[in-house]
Protein backbone atom coordinates (compact mmCIF):
# COMPACT_ATOMS: atom_id res chain seq x y z
CA UNK A 1 0.00 0.00 0.00
CA UNK A 2 1.50 3.97 -0.87
CA UNK A 3 1.20 4.46 3.25
CA UNK A 4 4.20 2.56 4.30
CA UNK A 5 7.40 4.08 4.30
CA UNK A 6 9.92 2.69 2.29
CA UNK A 7 10.92 0.07 4.90
CA UNK A 8 7.63 -1.02 5.05
CA UNK A 9 6.89 0.63 8.77
CA UNK A 10 3.70 2.67 9.84
CA UNK A 11 5.44 6.57 9.76
CA UNK A 12 5.06 8.11 13.23
CA UNK A 13 2.20 10.86 13.56
CA UNK A 14 3.28 14.15 12.48
CA UNK A 15 1.02 16.60 13.28
CA UNK A 16 2.88 18.89 10.45
CA UNK A 17 3.52 16.65 8.16
CA UNK A 18 1.61 16.51 4.70
CA UNK A 19 -0.94 14.05 5.59
CA UNK A 20 -1.62 14.76 9.23
CA UNK A 21 -4.96 14.91 8.71
CA UNK A 22 -5.62 11.51 7.17
CA UNK A 23 -2.90 9.92 10.38
CA UNK A 24 -5.20 11.34 12.92
CA UNK A 25 -8.35 10.22 11.00
CA UNK A 26 -6.90 6.74 11.39
CA UNK A 27 -6.18 7.12 15.18
CA UNK A 28 -10.03 8.60 15.19
CA UNK A 29 -10.46 5.80 13.57
CA UNK A 30 -9.29 3.35 16.07
CA UNK A 31 -10.75 4.67 18.67
CA UNK A 32 -13.99 4.91 17.22
CA UNK A 33 -14.30 1.08 16.44
CA UNK A 34 -12.81 -0.01 20.34
CA UNK A 35 -15.00 2.45 21.73
CA UNK A 36 -17.96 1.42 19.53
CA UNK A 37 -17.62 -2.42 20.23
CA UNK A 38 -15.79 -3.96 16.55
CA UNK A 39 -13.08 -5.37 18.67
CA UNK A 40 -10.98 -4.06 15.48
CA UNK A 41 -7.78 -5.69 14.58
CA UNK A 42 -5.38 -3.76 12.53
CA UNK A 43 -3.95 -4.87 9.62
CA UNK A 44 0.13 -5.44 8.88
CA UNK A 45 1.53 -1.99 7.87
CA UNK A 46 -1.80 -0.94 6.46
CA UNK A 47 -4.05 2.12 7.63
CA UNK A 48 -6.89 -0.55 7.88
CA UNK A 49 -8.89 -2.34 10.46
CA UNK A 50 -10.39 -5.58 10.36
CA UNK A 51 -13.83 -6.37 12.27
CA UNK A 52 -16.27 -8.64 11.99
CA UNK A 53 -20.36 -7.80 12.80
CA UNK A 54 -22.70 -10.67 13.83
CA UNK A 55 -26.05 -9.77 11.66
CA UNK A 56 -29.37 -11.10 11.22
CA UNK A 57 -28.24 -13.26 8.14
CA UNK A 58 -25.11 -13.82 8.62
CA UNK A 59 -21.56 -13.03 9.99
CA UNK A 60 -19.44 -10.56 7.35
CA UNK A 61 -15.82 -9.59 7.79
CA UNK A 62 -15.45 -5.55 7.38
CA UNK A 63 -12.85 -3.66 6.63
CA UNK A 64 -12.43 -0.07 7.39
CA UNK A 65 -9.65 1.92 5.72
CA UNK A 66 -8.26 4.85 5.41
CA UNK A 67 -6.41 6.38 2.07
CA UNK A 68 -4.38 8.47 3.29
CA UNK A 69 -3.04 10.39 0.53
CA UNK A 70 -6.74 10.93 -0.65
CA UNK A 71 -8.13 11.70 2.86
CA UNK A 72 -11.09 9.04 2.07
CA UNK A 73 -12.71 6.58 4.48
CA UNK A 74 -14.01 3.53 3.04
CA UNK A 75 -15.55 0.53 4.62
CA UNK A 76 -16.35 -2.61 3.06
CA UNK A 77 -18.36 -5.69 4.53
CA UNK A 78 -18.28 -8.82 2.63
CA UNK A 79 -20.54 -11.65 2.60
CA UNK A 80 -19.48 -15.15 4.27
CA UNK A 81 -19.63 -17.24 0.32
CA UNK A 82 -17.84 -16.79 -3.12
CA UNK A 83 -20.40 -17.07 -5.63
CA UNK A 84 -19.39 -20.06 -7.81
CA UNK A 85 -19.02 -18.94 -11.68
CA UNK A 86 -22.06 -20.76 -12.96
CA UNK A 87 -24.36 -18.31 -10.50
CA UNK A 88 -22.09 -15.13 -11.26
CA UNK A 89 -24.27 -13.76 -14.08
CA UNK A 90 -27.44 -14.12 -11.87
CA UNK A 91 -25.81 -12.47 -8.88
CA UNK A 92 -24.61 -9.60 -11.37
CA UNK A 93 -27.89 -8.95 -12.05
CA UNK A 94 -29.33 -9.05 -8.49
CA UNK A 95 -26.64 -6.38 -7.37
CA UNK A 96 -27.55 -4.28 -10.19
CA UNK A 97 -30.60 -4.38 -9.37
CA UNK A 98 -30.40 -4.03 -5.76
CA UNK A 99 -27.76 -1.08 -6.26
CA UNK A 100 -30.55 0.79 -8.37
CA UNK A 101 -31.59 3.42 -5.63
CA UNK A 102 -29.16 3.27 -2.93
CA UNK A 103 -28.31 6.61 -1.59
CA UNK A 104 -25.68 5.27 0.49
CA UNK A 105 -23.04 2.64 -0.93
CA UNK A 106 -23.24 -0.05 -3.44
CA UNK A 107 -22.77 -3.86 -3.83
CA UNK A 108 -19.77 -5.32 -5.73
CA UNK A 109 -18.38 -8.40 -7.10
CA UNK A 110 -15.37 -9.82 -8.49
CA UNK A 111 -16.07 -11.33 -11.49
CA UNK A 112 -12.59 -13.53 -10.80
CA UNK A 113 -13.54 -15.27 -7.82
CA UNK A 114 -17.10 -14.41 -6.65
CA UNK A 115 -16.44 -12.42 -3.53
CA UNK A 116 -19.68 -10.47 -3.40
CA UNK A 117 -19.07 -6.84 -1.04
CA UNK A 118 -20.80 -3.58 -0.05
CA UNK A 119 -18.94 -0.60 0.22
CA UNK A 120 -19.82 2.89 1.01
CA UNK A 121 -17.59 5.48 1.70
CA UNK A 122 -16.53 9.23 2.78
CA UNK A 123 -14.18 11.75 1.70
CA UNK A 124 -12.95 14.00 4.54
CA UNK A 125 -10.03 15.95 2.64
CA UNK A 126 -8.60 19.24 4.59
CA UNK A 127 -11.59 18.82 7.33
CA UNK A 128 -11.46 16.00 10.50
CA UNK A 129 -12.68 12.98 10.44
CA UNK A 130 -15.11 13.41 13.34
CA UNK A 131 -16.92 9.89 14.85
CA UNK A 132 -20.45 10.49 13.66
CA UNK A 133 -19.28 10.32 9.71
CA UNK A 134 -17.44 6.94 10.54
CA UNK A 135 -20.62 5.54 12.30
CA UNK A 136 -22.70 7.11 9.09
CA UNK A 137 -20.37 5.28 6.64
CA UNK A 138 -19.58 1.86 8.37
CA UNK A 139 -23.22 1.74 9.58
CA UNK A 140 -25.08 1.57 6.28
CA UNK A 141 -22.66 -1.13 4.96
CA UNK A 142 -23.40 -3.95 7.29
CA UNK A 143 -26.69 -3.46 7.63
CA UNK A 144 -27.56 -3.30 3.87
CA UNK A 145 -25.29 -6.39 3.46
CA UNK A 146 -27.06 -8.13 5.82
CA UNK A 147 -30.84 -7.00 4.44
CA UNK A 148 -29.69 -8.12 1.00
CA UNK A 149 -27.93 -11.23 1.96
CA UNK A 150 -30.60 -13.55 2.05
CA UNK A 151 -31.84 -12.92 -1.54
CA UNK A 152 -28.18 -13.23 -3.05
CA UNK A 153 -28.47 -16.63 -1.14
CA UNK A 154 -31.58 -16.95 -2.76
CA UNK A 155 -30.38 -16.47 -6.36
CA UNK A 156 -27.35 -18.12 -5.95
CA UNK A 157 -28.63 -21.28 -3.73
CA UNK A 158 -32.20 -21.12 -3.94
CA UNK A 159 -33.55 -21.22 -7.78
CA UNK A 160 -35.12 -17.58 -7.17
CA UNK A 161 -34.70 -14.96 -10.28
CA UNK A 162 -32.91 -11.19 -9.40
CA UNK A 163 -36.05 -9.78 -9.98
CA UNK A 164 -37.86 -12.01 -7.37
CA UNK A 165 -35.54 -11.81 -4.63
CA UNK A 166 -35.25 -8.14 -5.06
CA UNK A 167 -38.70 -7.04 -5.08
CA UNK A 168 -38.94 -9.88 -2.04
CA UNK A 169 -36.57 -7.73 -0.16
CA UNK A 170 -37.74 -4.23 -1.08
CA UNK A 171 -41.34 -4.50 -0.76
Amino acid sequence: MDQTTPNGQMPDFDPDSEHANAYQAFATLGRFLEEDGWYPQQMNDAYVYRMNFQGKNGDLRCYAQIRIEAEQLICYALTPIKVPAEARTAAAEFITRANYGMYIGNFEMDFNDGEVRYKSSVDFQDVPLEPYLIRNTIYPTVQLLDRYLPGLLKVVFGGKTPIEAVQEIES
